[in-house]
């Protein structure tokens, strides 16, 4: 079996009293996009730092493309790209001379892989522009094309659709996928679930500095076990399925319930609900969302939703 592309064991980082991780342990396959999800101050942006080296662990330790972080960084930095903060780019400058002065610094030019990122991102009718000009979707694809420019065998990518309106962050998912079909390995961090359900192969979900599953995304999620019911009147629809021993209603909205059943037992339901004089308008099978497994899997920590981008953290929350 090929070598993992990262693997962790107890990886830990204190900063004093705090505890950003703890006794992390992550295995991503090579060729995957690999969604590392959670809510802000989970400690993602502090696991990224690790990986890249760019801080020392307090404890345990990781390997990155068969390399230790710590002992040889120097040897796995090289075959990595990396976007973990907002781009900065040099605003009156065309897109592509941000990149030429990139690739100079870094000791890899070569026009022709700049072209090369420039189509992959979808700029190279944009190239000759200043990047001022840029639309901050467009700015972020740029970034992620200044990842590419040393030929790297994954990719780390921190928030990357941070920012940006639904077309920008359509823009990215689609970049994220062709960079996984195309054989890189990315390492996407996100506290975005839907976002993470529709590129994601894997996905481990994180709260609190601490692992609380990992796996892919279609083993995480299962088959259909919800029923969507919309049936009026609405309140005597609760009532009857309530009144099913063994089945109790999971979510209610103003015109529907959600019912987590087995598929044998959709008859007793639908039955129930015409003999109990209710108009049936849709019955249908939903399967568990990646919302669903994170509120599962954090019950215990306190059923923590994410939060919106720029939320204030409360206090005592674990550093990012």
């Amino acid at each position: 079996m090929a070598e993992p592309a990262l693997v962790t064991e107890k990886l830990t980082k204190r900063y004093g009293s705090l505890v950003a991780v703890r006794d992390l342990d992550l295995h991503v396959p090579r060729g995957a996009v690999f969604g590392f999800l959670g809510p802000n101050r989970a400690g993602k942006t502090t696991t990224i730092r690790l990986l890249l080296g760019l801080v020392h662990p307090t404890s345990g330790g990781a390997r990155v493309l068969g390399h230790d972080i710590v002992a040889a960084r120097e040897r796995f930095l090289p075959q990595v790209g990396a976007l973990v903060e907002s781009p900065a780019f040099y605003p009156y400058l065309s897109g592509r001379d941000n990149l030429r002065i990139l690739s100079h610094t870094g000791g890899y030019y070569d026009e022709n892989r700049i072209d090369e990122v420039l189509d992959v991102a979808g700029l190279a009718d944009r190239q000759r522009d200043r990047v001022r000009t840029y639309s901050m979707g467009m700015k972020q694809r740029l970034a992620v094309a200044a990842t590419l420019l040393n030929r790297p065998t994954l990719l780390f990518l921190d928030e990357p659709t941070n920012g940006l309106d639904p077309a920008g962050q359509a823009e990215m998912r689609d970049l994220i996928k062709q960079l996984g079909l195309s054989g890189h390995t990315v390492f996407l961090s996100s506290h975005l679930l839907h976002e993470v359900e529709l590129v994601c192969d894997s996905v481990a979900i994180i709260d609190k500095g601490q692992l609380l599953t990992q796996g892919r995304v279609t083993d995480l999620l299962g088959a259909a076990s919800y029923l969507r019911i919309e049936a009026e009147p609405r309140e005597r629809a609760y009532a009857i399925v309530q009144g099913i021993d063994g089945v109790s209603v999971g979510q209610a909205g103003s015109d529907y319930l959600r019912v987590k059943v087995e598929r044998e037992r959709v008859p007793e339901i639908v039955n129930a609900l015409t003999n109990g004089q209710t108009r049936v308008y849709q019955v249908v099978a939903e399967r568990e969302t990646l919302e669903d497994v994170f509120l599962r899997v954090t019950r215990g920590q306190g059923e923590r939703l994410p939060e919106k981008p720029g939320a204030p953290a409360s206090a005592g929350e674990t550093a990012d």
